[in-house]
């Protein structure tokens, strides 16, 4: 995100904001100003007012905003609703103890008496328990840890010396690399309009989790679209270290291989899967835009590589990253089916690529309630398991990479001959 219009931002814990009241709009103006000022004219409009005001205000998550009040008043329904759903995990922590979802299969007596299928019964209800609680959200203070434990990023971090991260951040101080270079470039153009982000201090804090990443693994080093995944993860997990941690097993265990290399063949993978999936799942879609010669990839493959952060509101974003976390990359394949399904008549009356484009970044930047989406995403587009997904990546990897193979072929030419 490049410029300060964009909305649908988050905050950090940086970002002291009171919501208390729910959402409020700052700058109210009308978007199409009434011409008659009759009293008839003036009663017409009265019921239209949610529609035809726009205003500015701050979301959840700190970032400003523009909308109509319509766009208001869902996110304060949202709002509530996160505080309902809250109150669910504040009971099930009374009922099963707390943290019970970090250490499922520790007993209130340690285990003593208890046999090895009851303990696996009480394991499998607490993750059928977990599973649920997380598609419906996890309340924003209990995300941090919540999405150490689901993740696996706390295992991952109980690996190495508790020092590792500063000793990390210390021995790359001062290095110059083709990555910190690309990544002091994109800093400025990371959320620019966040009041924490866009300050020394935040870009000061986002460089060392990107900078200690793309030295902790050379292979991936750094790949644009990272600043953005890396910077929603610092602004939620509140520690730098934290983040870090998230992201690491974000790139090593949860997305598919190689999904932010040099040739990114991981993404291209992705992407061919999802039109196999997409003419499966929604064929009259696939058949409409290939018929108008739309290739899907030209919006999906930022929703891959930013996780849908450039192209979400931040509620919305982090609900899936929520399932994202707990069940895995084959969550984004669900996540885009639901976008295309949602707008299905739409796109079947959209004859230019650019009507399309249009439709889905219109849908995308309005996606204001997260239920609606996951509820599409999970019951009518239907179970797609890990192993069908792993099934499917596998099944397009030759493909892949005899493309990228000729690319490079393509290149290598077109340099002999300029020499």
């Amino acid at each position: 995100m490049t410029s300060c219009s964009l909305p649908y931002r988050m905050f950090g814990p940086q970002a002291h904001i009171d919501f208390s009241n729910g959402f409020s709009y700052i700058r109210p103006h009308w978007r199409n100003s009434p011409t008659s000022t009759s009293s008839t004219a003036a009663a017409a409009a009265i019921p239209r007012i949610s529609s035809l005001v726009n205003v500015k205000f701050q979301d959840l998550y700190g970032f400003f905003v523009e909308g109509s009040i319509d766009d208001v008043n869902v996110l304060n329904e949202v709002r509530e609703r996160v505080r309902q759903q809250g109150r669910v995990w504040w009971a099930m922590e009374a009922n099963k103890g707390a943290n019970w979802y970090l250490q499922p299969q520790i007993s209130s007596n340690g285990g003593e008496g208890i046999s090895v299928a009851s303990l696996r019964l009480s394991v499998l209800a607490n993750t059928i328990a977990l599973k649920k609680l997380v598609r419906k959200g996890v309340p924003p203070t209990l995300r941090p840890k919540v999405w150490l434990s689901v993740s696996g990023a706390a295992k991952k971090r109980s690996t190495v010396p508790e020092s590792y991260y500063g000793d990390l951040i210390r021995a790359t101080e001062g290095k110059v690399t083709p990555a910190t270079r690309q990544i002091d470039h994109d800093l400025p153009r990371t959320f620019p309009c966040h009041p924490w982000l866009d300050t020394p201090d935040g870009q000061a804090s986002l460089r060392r989790v990107l900078v200690g990443y793309s030295f902790r693994d050379s292979d991936v080093g750094y790949c644009q679209g990272l600043n953005y995944v890396a910077a929603l993860l610092l602004l939620v997990m509140k520690t730098e270290e934290d983040a870090f941690w998230m992201l690491a097993v974000l790139l090593e265990n949860v997305l598919v291989n190689d999904c932010y290399t040099d040739n990114l063949s991981g993404c291209h993978v992705e992407q061919r899967v999802f039109k196999d999936l997409l003419a499966k799942k929604c064929p009259r879609i696939a058949a409409h835009l290939d018929a108008i010669g739309f290739d899907v990839s030209l919006v999906t493959t930022e929703w891959f590589l930013c996780l849908f952060s450039k192209s979400l509101p931040s509620e919305t974003t982090l609900r899936v990253w929520d399932v994202l976390f707990n069940e895995g990359a084959k969550v984004l394949f669900n996540v885009a089916l639901a976008i295309f399904k949602m707008e299905e008549e739409e796109l079947l009356r959209a004859h230019q690529i650019g009507d399309v484009i249009d439709i889905l970044q219109n849908t995308t930047h309005h996606l204001y309630d997260p239920d609606n989406l996951l509820t599409v995403a999970f019951d009518k587009i239907g179970s797609m398991t890990s192993n069908t997904i792993t099934k499917q990546r596998k099944k397009q990897v030759p493909a892949v990479m005899a493309e990228l193979d000729q690319r490079l072929r393509r290149l290598n030419s077109l340099k002999l001959n300029e020499t």
